[in-house]
């Protein structure tokens, strides 16, 4: 009798509403009930297994975690605890002021470019008498503005003197008179030929800054003939790897016959002698030769 008086005082289309709303609320809290059901059973299947959670994961449900509430999460959530859930939450929410991923704000001025501080540095380093007046001109001579102090900053801190302390380097030395410096040596190979073993000997030339080789002439008995030719084609304009040389180191062997050497110092090209019985000071052209015997000719026989 009261379920049918409220029902004549409710107009129709609320009436259906309501009906409708309790449905579907009827229908929800079943949809709730087994998925909560079934997390219990998933839960106890694993037993004490942890269930590991990737940083999307987390986040999916750190924010329905927080729409719900605490006092839901009391009740449905099984996989993890509420506290677990918040706690994701605050992470999410300080990572959001936290400028991180690339979007923290620096404080102070930017640091020079890395290219423009390697640069700085090899300037210094190959070029012993550059102050940072003349540094900061050539990067200025190639569209670089950096201030004298950036570039004692940069020096320091790459641990590099200023320039009246700047001592040169063997190594830096050598590497800025490389474009000009070949080196010559002969190479012997024997060879089985119809009056049996003989040695023929290869003369090369290479090039200290490329390691670029040019064989000059291959004979068995050297002549003067030999020697200029071999010189003439060492300094040949149309040989590109020897272009532009002014100095050949040569060993001290009797192979270097004197036309030889006339012809090339003739040319403008200074000759330079290792002392007696030091491999070492022409080790580029020995270092060479050792390549080619274990890799090559080590491993062939030529007739």
């Amino acid at each position: 009798m009261v379920g049918w008086c409220f029902a004549e005082h409710v107009p129709p289309l609320q009436f259906l509403l309501a009906c409708f709303a309790g449905i579907v609320n009827r229908h929800k809290q079943r949809v709730i009930d087994f998925l909560v059901e079934e997390n219990k059973i998933l839960k106890s299947a694993l037993g004490k297994k942890r269930v590991r959670f990737d940083d999307d994961q987390r986040r999916r449900l750190a924010i329905l975690g927080k729409a719900l509430g605490r006092d839901l999460l009391d009740r449905f959530a099984s996989i993890v605890t509420p506290e677990t859930i918040l706690r994701w939450h605050r992470k999410l929410v300080a990572l959001k002021w936290s400028y991180k991923n690339g979007a923290e704000k620096r404080r102070g001025r930017p640091r020079v470019m890395e290219a423009i501080e390697q640069l700085v540095v090899k300037m210094a380093k190959e070029n012993a008498t550059w102050g940072l007046k003349r540094i900061q001109g050539a990067l200025k001579a190639i569209g670089h503005g950096v201030a004298r102090s950036t570039i004692a900053k940069i020096l320091e801190r790459n641990g590099v003197a200023p320039s009246p302390d700047r001592k040169t380097s063997w190594a830096t030395f050598l590497k800025s008179h490389a474009a000009g410096l070949a080196a010559a040596d002969f190479l012997n190979v024997e060879v089985w030929t119809l009056r049996g073993l003989r040695t023929f000997m290869v003369l090369f030339a290479i090039r200290h800054h490329s390691r670029k080789v040019e064989i000059l002439g291959i004979t068995d008995a050297i002549t003067d003939e030999f020697s200029t030719n071999a010189a003439k084609n060492l300094l040949d304009v149309d040989a590109k790897p020897m272009n532009g040389i002014t100095h050949l180191i040569l060993d001290r062997d009797e192979k270097f016959t004197p036309a030889f050497k006339t012809f090339v110092e003739r040319s403008g090209v200074k000759i330079a002698l290792t002392p007696p019985r030091s491999p070492d000071c022409n080790s580029i052209c020995e270092r060479w030769v050792g390549t080619l015997r274990r890799e090559l000719l080590n491993r062939m026989i030529f007739f």
